[in-house]
């Protein structure tokens, strides 16, 4: 900015600087979630980098945007109240994405009460590009590292074919009849998906070409990055099968970092020179440059209130500061309940073999309190009456039920059930039923909603049933459930929840509705046990 338009926006510009403190400290929670997301998990790191490039963008832009300080507008007001809503609702719920992406709006809404629109279309694209430093929840996160592993893994099952090694693919697992490779959640390609993605747009921000080309550009950063990832994963099987499974560990993980990365980059580079060839628009490099950005037509009126918008919102950032230190220094309610350890062994005839996790599945899915357990019926002969609202056979007798529940106490710092229609394939399960619905339970006055599936490997098969148990709801939706935890968190301040599964074998021959007679029961018999174990 010239040194006459400084003297002239002096006190505005040190307001808007004001405001941006007092914004930085009121969604201080949310950015710190995000800074620890960067630190923590290598497909967020590049996150470091995007406030310096849109840094970068604003200071190149500065002359222009000096010159194009218009009147204050108050739609900035609107687009602070709005992203102060989002805050509390992410406070309140530690949906830290509302938290994160309402930063964003409230620096959006600051650039109209500072400088107007003109103002704002000179700031919007760096202010933007902060958006690419957010990381996605959690339980979306998640959903989309198993849908890539998924395809990651069909993908380089295919690589490994074209070499005419026998292969077999069982979910995310990779059979090579001497060595299983598991494609889990570092062989997604998250990692590169995040930060090419980044890359992608700044590419297409310094590209000299039309539009539709920038566009196709930034697009491609997604397919580029699952074939790349699928080929990565075809050559570690390919190398494994010459040289042995000890080389395995080794190339994954020396493969999976930035040489991938790298070569993902030169095929987006590639992509632009081969624009630049058909185009014939000169030399490569010469297309690659920063956009000439004039200043934008200001109002020939001046306000004789430039400092009131910002001034009000700076203002309302103070207590937007205040209301939030005031919200994260809540206590959640968390209810009074039994541990599954203390969970009955034996139910109505049903005998039980408590099973385990290994430490690190555990820790994965941080749940607070589990169980897990297969359970039988050896004898019927002197069985209650509750036995007699099912049928009960010799396969009844012999077949077991597994019983699986994961009980969180907190679900606010984003930790929650893992979805199984999302883990079974993982596990190398094809599911090739699913139906959403409800059953009857046997005192025939209370209906339960449930997730059903038939689940298929090799020769065996199995049918689950699970819902979602939240502070006293059955719910069998996993988007219904995300609503009803911002809900409760909000006018109960309680997150709590669980994950009910239980699970049959279907025996060789057996009829389908045999192995649903067997679950039916089974919940009819645990039913009466659970409220303990999962509070309403």
């Amino acid at each position: 900015m010239t040194e006459n338009i400084l003297k002239e926006n002096l006190y505005r510009i040190i307001l808007l600087a004001m405001a941006v403190v007092f914004c930085l400290a009121a969604f201080s929670g949310g950015l710190i979630n995000q800074y620890g997301r960067w630190m923590s998990q290598e497909e967020y790191s590049h996150g470091f980098l995007i406030p310096l490039i849109s840094l970068w963008m604003l200071w190149d832009r500065r002359d222009a945007l000096g010159k194009s300080i218009d009147n204050p507008s108050w739609m900035g007001l609107i687009l602070i109240l709005l992203a102060f809503f989002m805050l509390l609702v992410g406070e309140l719920s530690a949906i830290f994405i509302l938290v994160q992406t309402g930063f964003i709006v409230s620096l959006i809404g600051m650039c109209l009460a500072f400088g107007g629109i003109p103002f704002l279309r000179l700031t919007f694209l760096p202010i933007a590009f902060l958006a690419f430093a957010i990381p996605m929840p959690y339980f979306l996160d998640t959903i989309l590292s198993w849908r890539l592993q998924l395809v990651s893994s069909e993908l380089g099952v295919f690589f490994i074919r074209l070499f005419n090694i026998p292969v077999f693919l069982e979910g995310n697992v990779i059979d090579l009849g001497t060595y299983k490779l598991q494609v889990v959640d570092a062989c997604s390609g998250l990692r590169y998906l995040y930060p090419l993605s980044s890359l992608g747009f700044l590419v297409a921000y310094l590209f000299k070409a039309p539009f539709w080309q920038r566009v196709i550009v930034f697009l491609s950063t997604i397919p580029i990055t699952i074939l790349m990832n699928s080929f990565r994963i075809g050559m570690v099987g390919v190398l494994v099968e010459i040289w042995g499974g000890g080389m395995a560990d080794g190339l994954l993980h020396y493969f999976e970092g930035w040489v991938i990365f790298m070569a993902c980059a030169a095929m987006l580079c590639g992509e632009v020179w081969i624009f630049t060839k058909f185009g014939k628009r000169g030399d490569f490099f010469e297309l690659f440059d920063l956009p000439e950005v004039t200043a934008q037509k200001v109002s020939s009126v001046k306000t004789d209130k430039p400092l009131l918008p910002i001034s009000v919102i700076g203002v309302f950032m103070v207590v937007a500061m205040i209301t939030t230190f005031n919200i994260t220094d809540r206590v959640e309610n968390k209810p009074d309940r039994d541990r599954f350890v203390s969970f009955p062994k034996d139910i109505n005839n049903w005998k039980s073999k408590k099973l385990f996790l290994d430490t690190g599945i555990e820790q994965a899915l941080g749940f607070d309190d589990y169980i897990l357990a297969d359970y039988r019926i050896p004898q019927i002969d002197q069985g209650p009456a509750l036995l007699q609202s099912r049928p009960v056979n010799s396969i009844q007798q012999t077949m077991p039920v597994n019983f699986y529940v994961a009980y969180y106490s907190s679900q606010r710092k984003g930790v929650s059930p893992h979805s199984p229609r999302v883990c079974i394939p993982g596990g190398g399960w094809l599911i090739t039923e699913f139906d959403r619905l409800e059953i009857e339970l046997a005192n025939g006055t209370q209906t339960l909603p449930i997730n059903r599936a038939i689940i298929e490997r090799d020769s065996s098969r199995q049918l689950v049933y699970y819902w979602f148990d939240q502070r006293g709801r059955k719910i069998s939706n996993e988007y219904l459930m995300k609503w009803h935890l911002v809900k409760d968190a909000i006018f109960m301040n309680r997150t709590d929840g669980a994950l009910v599964r239980v699970t049959t074998p279907i025996f060789d021959g057996e009829e389908i509705n045999v192995a649903e007679d067997r679950l039916k029961l089974f919940i009819d018999s645990i039913a009466p046990n659970l409220p303990d174990y999962l509070p309403g």
